[in-house]
Order: structure tokens, then sequence, then C-alpha cells
């Protein structure tokens, strides 16, 4: 295996505060009219009192109509008057991301590519399993992260993606599933169960646009989530892990994949800025924060790389102090992801043995450790697969093909 580089580009396209550069498009739809997709409820009330001179609950009827019916036209709204409608057409529009093309796996995970603007695409993955129905969402165009063993990091970077651009990925799904929110699930009405910001791009590197979009997942009016349905996978950024904790009320997810700072340093540059004891800090007041809060851990196992025995014992030890400073038994949960291949990768899934040993490990140390399933692959859908079309502004997708085609030639 190859060592992992760590390009200092990577780290300079985030600022001190570990965010992305400002490079999300201005909040526009056809024509200059505003995108109501990207307006929470509050903004949306604003947009409705303060330019629009109406009362604050149309926004409400607005809301309802685009997120639980799916209309995108102002017209088939038949509860606004009509003076309103032809207002709204003026000076707003439902603009949401194009579908390119759609995939469905044989085991029903079904993936979409969608259309951000005349050159770059991201993909979104929904993923059915026994009473429930969860959508892997992107934050940006691409990733600037550069993680080793992560399709997305092969595509470079472009921008991040508009609080419309997020929540449109959700409401392409929602329309496709035919999903009903408030609904139950047992008779088929929600098909949306949970939101895993999980897809391409880190999220808390779009922080004001992906958390805008998590409180229209979680608003009655929008996709009607439970906070704890809601999740935010995060790489460690950790003053963002901070400001999440007094901003939003959701689940976090945190990509550790190794126990130890060299070795993480190695598989995620991020780790330089912001090493494993300063991540778990931000992880612990992020648990404190509200009682009987939990932390989920990812680690994806690659053969040889973070799968063997002393991987393991350490792995348990960070978990233990986790719980122990928390004050709570299984404050800190851990799923263990067999790594997904892609073409050119360095590393490789452990064997089905290797990755039973290590769970059988952490489950004699006490600890629930599922091993997450692979749902998608043969449509390129699993964890760390993803990969749309990106303008890289990285100059790394164009790296990735230079040693595709070095590895081809020998």
């Amino acid at each position: 295996m190859s060592e992992v580089r760590s390009p200092a580009i990577e780290i300079a396209l985030l600022g001190d505060d570990g965010a992305a550069p400002a490079t999300t498009p201005a909040t526009a739809g056809v024509d200059g009219r505003t995108n109501i997709f990207d307006f929470d409820r509050a903004r949306l009330e604003r947009f409705f009192e303060e330019d629009l001179g109406e009362k604050k609950f149309r926004a409400h009827q607005v809301m309802k109509w685009i997120h639980h019916r799916h209309a995108t036209d102002f017209a088939d709204m038949t509860d606004l008057g009509k003076a309103l409608r032809a207002k709204l057409e003026e000076r707003a529009v439902v603009h949401a991301p194009q579908v390119l093309f759609e995939k469905t796996s044989t085991d029903d995970t079904q993936k979409w590519l969608l259309g951000m603007d005349a050159k770059n695409a991201i993909e979104t993955v929904y993923i059915p399993d026994k009473g429930r129905g969860t959508l892997c969402v992107s934050s940006q165009v691409g990733c600037a992260l550069n993680c080793g063993f992560c399709s997305t990091a092969t595509q470079g970077f472009n921008r991040n993606l508009s609080t419309a651009e997020i929540i449109g990925q959700v409401w392409v799904a929602a329309r496709a599933l035919g999903n009903v929110p408030h609904a139950s699930v047992a008779q088929g009405g929600r098909r949306l169960t949970n939101v895993v910001m999980m897809g391409m791009g880190e999220p808390l590197a779009n922080f004001d646009n992906v958390v805008r979009a998590m409180s229209i997942m979680r608003d009655d009016l929008g996709y009607g989530l439970a906070n704890k349905r809601v999740t935010l996978s995060t790489a460690g950024l950790v003053p963002q892990i901070d400001r999440l904790a007094q901003e939003s009320d959701v689940s976090l997810a945190v990509s550790l994949h190794a126990p130890f700072d060299e070795l993480r340093t190695q598989l995620m540059p991020i780790n330089k800025k912001y090493p494993l004891a300063e991540l778990l800090d931000a992880c612990v007041r992020y648990a404190l924060r509200k009682k009987g809060e939990s932390v989920t851990f990812e680690y994806t196992l690659m053969k040889g790389v973070n799968d063997q025995p002393e991987h393991a014992r350490a792995l348990i030890g960070l978990l233990r102090d986790f719980d122990r400073r928390v004050q709570m038994k299984g404050a800190a949960k851990i799923n263990l992801i067999p790594f997904n291949p892609f073409p050119g990768t360095g590393f490789e899934r452990p064997s089905d043995e290797a990755i039973r040993a290590f769970q059988k490990m952490l489950n004699n140390a006490g600890m629930i450790a599922p091993v997450r399933r692979t749902r998608g692959d043969d449509i390129d859908a699993a964890c760390g697969q993803l990969k749309g079309q990106v303008l890289d502004r990285t100059r790394r997708s164009a790296e990735h093909r230079k040693r595709l085609q070095a590895a081809g030639a020998h």
C-alpha cells in the first residue's frame, strides 16, 4: 500500500474555523428570482412579511405545498389568493436539482445523480430497510479533505452546496418515493425516516447552509424528522463541532478510522490540524450538552492498515475513556464499516474472518460494535464510493487520473 499524501492545498482550502471558502452560489433561482428552497421557516416568514407584505402564516402554507405535496408551481397552491400567487410567480421560484439519472441496486438501494449547475453534479442515495428508510445527502460538490480511502476525494473539490441544493436532494427523493411526512411507516406512507449528512463533502465545512437545511428536515412543515433521526457525519472540524452543539440538535457521527494520530493523519490529513485528543475533547463536550447524548464513531476497516489487534485494543481504550468522561456507559457508539473498493485505490477490504475477529475484540470488551452491511455497491452507492461530476479546483482529479494511467502502464 502506498503512503497517503496530505497535499497542502487540502488544508489551505479550510479557514481557521475549519470552514470551506465562500463559494456557494447566491440565493437565486431562475431569472434571478428567489429560490424558496433556500428558506427555512423563519427566513420564509421574513420573506413573506418584509418582501411581500403578507402575513407569515402564508409561509406555512407554501412550505406544506412544497415539502408535503411536492408542488413547484405556485398556480397549484389553491389555498393562496390569485394576487399572492401572481406576486410569488414574479418574485420567487421553487427550483429543484435536475435529475440526470437514477439507478436502483439489486438490494433496492436507489441512487440519483443530480445536476447542481452546468458543470457539476452530486450523488444522493436512499437505503431502505425494515421499518426505516435512510437518505444519504451531499453537502459539497466534491470534498477538500482528501481522505485517502474515499472515492469522492479523488474528484477534488469545487464548491459548497446552497441550502436549496441540499434540501432539494431530500425533495427529489421524497417525490420519487411518494413520501408522506407524518404518515405511518407500517402503512407505507412514510418512506423517509432518517437523513444522514454522509454524502459527498464535509458538512461542517458548509456550516450555515447545512444547518439551515437540517432545520427544514426537522420542521413539521418540512419533513417532520425527529432530531435524533437527522445525523451529521464529520471528519472532525473541532470548532464547528462546538458551534453545532450551540446551534442545532442533531445526532453526531465522527469519522475516526484510526486510534493513533500518525496513522489517522496518513488516512485523513485533517487530523494534522485537529488531532485525536482535540477531536475527542470536542465530542465529549457535544455529548455533555444534554443528558443521555451519545456520539457515533465510524471506523472503516482496511486490510493490514487499521484492522489488527493492536488497533482494536487502542480503539477500546479510546471508547472506554470517552464513556468515563461523559459518565455514561455506551456514550461512545462504534460502527464498523468494511472498506468498499473503487478504481485506483491502494486499500483492500479485510477478509470476513478478520472483520469478525476485530468485532469480537470490541464485543468482548463490553462494546456494541455492529458491522455496517454493504448496500448498493453494485451501483457504486456504498459508503465511500460516491462520485458525481466535479469541475475540480484542486487539481486532485487530474493527479488521480495520472496515477491510474501509471498503474495501467505497469
